[in-house]
């Protein structure tokens, strides 16, 4: 039994004068390394919901109030541990280590096998390691009480505390799920748990009264861990080869999104976070339509400018007018423009399109990019995801498109693409609200893509938008009779009235969850 003895007068108990003890270091690196751990838990969980559930500034706001919640009934919990605190320390870092460090793996194979239980299981996980956690920096701070006074003992363990939060912050988007990915980054810091709990058995193998089930406990759960690790490609196979049904044929992780293109009867899909990106089958309809009504219409655009679209699809369908001199492609992902120019299948898709000597890739957030830019483009085509976060939701604000304006040369067209007005109505329209707010006329129409239903464009300018005459050769899906019929909406798509989006509401996201969300519940 071991009792726990008060500083007395906050000064630091006999024996202080000679520097920190070897144990007194050991448990505030400790400190340092259950810090990191809780940290990495906390960001995996809102990474993956924001993946998984969209949103990311909900799931982060929530996932992180549901942890510090749970940190705080741990905290509270700690008091009702009185007596054999190396033990309870030893064991609560073996749960933190198994839970928290399977917490990625375990929501990546609910995704794909019980997707409507993976908000729940989320949660259940985020509240249970939150309170681990919660009980772990407690019992620490009770047990270095028995040597170190109260007054250098907060500021100690706190000084770690925040160093190693400070260290995995960092680490994370920009180290870690870039290397490793999100089951691998979970799992190597599980086992980093688990190593401080072989560290607390061997500076308390004197104190543990059950020392040889502690030791095989640690032996187990680093056995676990371990063999997860070494598993990890194979757990993440499983899960994502259920969720896309076809076959996995690249996939990588980035700071901004999880990558994946697969290869099935109908040719290859790209998934962004898991939203379906584009289909070999279908893709030339959306590109197609995207590009070509506003290049054609412009008669002999020489500078034209990407944002967004590392794909390369929609340069390939530029390249195919002679009088284009340069093509800008500006996309935040350096992976995608990296993968989409170097894999011999993704390139022969895109017809070596990011190649050309005529394109030149800027890898950066294209908000920032019109802030700094001072050439002015014949064509402007705006291929971004869907507004399912306020990330990409400030791509769509009265904010964004006056930047537009500017980069835009007074006799040109931007395109943008813009959600399903079949689907997303009111989405739809809040786009053509929002452009037309800072001074531009718009051109709304729309088509149908197979791999998506009905889908939206609006070609934005300061002059009316012209019938083409003439479309490039060899186009699969579009002519020039075709063209008109673009522009008439039925009924059931007909504008209706919207706000402008703006940087300080971000209305549009809000709606487009709601209206796609009755879709895809």
């Amino acid at each position: 039994m071991i009792a726990e003895r008060p500083p007395q007068d906050g000064r630091a108990p006999p024996g202080r004068a000679g520097g920190p003890r070897p144990l007194e270091v050991a448990l505030l690196a400790s400190v340092f390394v259950v810090a990191a751990c809780g940290l990495v838990y906390e960001l995996a969980a809102g990474a993956l919901a924001s993946y998984v559930l969209g949103d990311s500034v909900l799931q982060f706001s929530t996932v992180i109030g549901a942890y510090l919640f749970a940190m705080g009934i741990g905290s509270w919990l700690s008091r009702f541990f009185e007596r054999q605190l190396p033990a309870h320390f030893l064991r609560i870092e073996l749960l933190v280590a198994l839970v928290g460090g399977c917490l990625p793996a375990v929501l990546f194979l609910a995704h794909a096998w019980q997707p409507e239980a993976f908000r729940v299981l989320l949660y259940a996980l985020v509240l249970l390691v939150g309170m681990l956690v919660g009980l772990e920096i407690p019992l620490v701070m009770r047990i270095l009480r028995r040597d170190v006074a109260l007054r250098e003992l907060v500021s100690q363990v706190l000084t770690f505390d925040y160093l190693g939060a400070l260290a995995v912050s960092v680490a994370f988007p920009l180290l870690l799920v870039p290397q490793l990915g999100l089951i691998r980054t979970g799992l190597l810091f599980g086992l980093m748990n688990a190593g401080v709990a072989l560290w607390a058995l061997w500076l308390f193998r004197h104190e543990l009264r059950r020392f040889t089930a502690h030791a095989l406990a640690c032996v187990l759960t680093l056995g676990v861990l371990g063999g997860a690790f070494a598993s990890s490609r194979q757990i993440t196979s499983l899960a994502e080869d259920r969720f896309y049904q076809d076959k996995i044929v690249l996939a990588e992780s980035s700071p901004w999104q999880r990558i994946v293109v697969t290869q099935g009867r109908n040719g290859m899909r790209l998934f962004l976070n898991g939203n379906l990106q584009f289909a070999e089958s279908d893709e030339y309809r959306y590109h197609e339509a995207l590009v070509h009504p506003a290049m054609s219409a412009h008669g002999a655009p020489r500078k034209v400018a990407v944002l967004g679209g590392g794909d390369g699809l929609a340069v390939r369908e530029l390249l195919r007018y002679p009088s284009v001199e340069s093509i800008t492609l500006v996309d935040l992902d350096p992976n995608m423009t990296r993968i989409f120019s170097s894999d011999p299948a993704l390139v022969a898709l895109n017809g070596g399109a990011l190649r050309s000597p005529k394109v030149r890739v800027i890898n950066t957030d294209a908000f920032q990019w019109l802030q700094q830019a001072q050439d002015t483009f014949d064509v402007i085509v705006v291929d971004f995801p869907d507004p399912t976060n306020f990330s990409i939701g400030k791509l769509y604000t009265n904010a964004f498109y006056a930047l537009l304006d500017q980069r835009l040369a007074a006799s040109g067209y931007a395109v943008i693409q813009t959600t399903s007005p079949l689907v997303a109505r009111q989405s739809f329209w809040t786009v053509a609200a929002t452009i037309e707010s800072v001074g531009l006329q718009v051109h709304p129409y729309h088509t149908n893509v197979p791999s998506f239903g009905e889908w939206g464009y609006i070609i934005a300018s300061r002059r009316p938008w012209r019938m083409p005459t003439a479309l490039p050769p060899d186009l699969r899906f579009l002519t020039v009779a075709g063209v008109q019929a673009l522009f008439d909406f039925p009924r059931d798509m007909d504008r209706v009235p919207a706000e402008v989006h703006r940087l300080s509401n971000q209305l549009l996201v809000t709606t487009y969850e709601r209206e796609w969300g009755k879709v895809h519940p």
